[in-house]
């Protein structure tokens, strides 16, 4: 009987951790010698993982995000962090990152690209 409400149990939290995840949206962006090929953008209130590939830039890179308001880029959502710096060939994802209805920047300081505009709204 125990076995049987340890099996419930694990499968239960199996589901519970797959519709999680079915709320969050994987945005791939692949980073070039000095740019993101996805030059900005549009994406609805949600929670988001940010997977980027270095493609041919010789040295590590990362990843940021930041809030703009008012014109001004704000402090660095940090979730939105890369889990390691990626090297040429690798990829790397960030932690899951909440974006409300808003304007945000996009860019990477070891590049270093344009900062590009992350456009959410309903």
């Amino acid at each position: 009987m125990k076995r049987l409400v340890m099996i419930v149990g694990l499968l239960v939290g199996f589901v519970a951790l797959t519709q999680a995840q079915e709320d969050v949206t994987v945005i791939k962006l692949d980073q070039t010698p000095g740019k993101f090929e996805k030059e900005g953008l549009n994406l609805k209130p949600g929670k988001y993982i940010f997977e980027v590939t270095n493609v041919g830039v010789d040295h590590e890179l990362g990843f940021v995000i930041a809030p703009v308001t008012q014109g001004k880029e704000g402090d660095h959502i940090k979730a939105g962090y890369l889990g390691k710096t990626i090297k040429d060939g690798e990829t790397s994802r960030s932690k899951v990152v909440v974006l409300e209805e808003g304007t945000y920047n996009y860019f990477c300081p070891l590049n270093p690209t344009p900062h590009y505009q992350i456009t959410v709204k309903k």
